[in-house]
């Protein structure tokens, strides 16, 4: 049977609205939309680049639960409310994933809340699954 398991990371969003941070479905891990909060005090920066650098903090931890690294993502998919934002974060993305080459997508579209900039969604293949 194939492994199947959910990653929490404590952000009351979860909870709230019913879904987890990360799913992990055999050699497969799908992250959710990430933004950047700091679970831990549910506080965000007003800095877009500071949100996004949150966003990787937190997509890495649920990497790690799921055995993965930046190394083992496949895709990614950058949403922002405003276009104009993203160029600031290219050199933080380009740190984490530069040397990936992985598929990517930035779509422009509203957040579900106002003082998110960025959120970042990504999918990994497990190596060692």
């Amino acid at each position: 049977m194939t492994e199947r398991r959910a990653i929490l990371s404590g952000s009351t969003f979860e909870e709230r609205i019913g879904y987890a941070r990360a799913l992990v479905d055999g050699d497969r891990v799908h992250v959710s939309g990430t933004t950047g909060f700091d679970y831990a005090t549910m506080t965000i920066s007003e800095d877009v680049v500071e949100q996004a650098e949150q966003c990787l903090r937190n997509i890495g931890a649920a990497l790690a639960e799921a055995d993965c690294t930046f190394a083992d993502v496949v895709r990614v998919r950058y949403l922002l409310p405003d276009r104009a934002d993203f160029e600031p974060c290219w050199p933080v993305l380009r740190r984490r994933f530069g040397d990936v080459r992985l598929a990517a997508t930035m779509l422009v579209c509203g957040l579900a809340d106002p003082r998110m900039k960025i959120e970042i969604e990504v999918d990994a293949r497990r190596s060692s699954a």
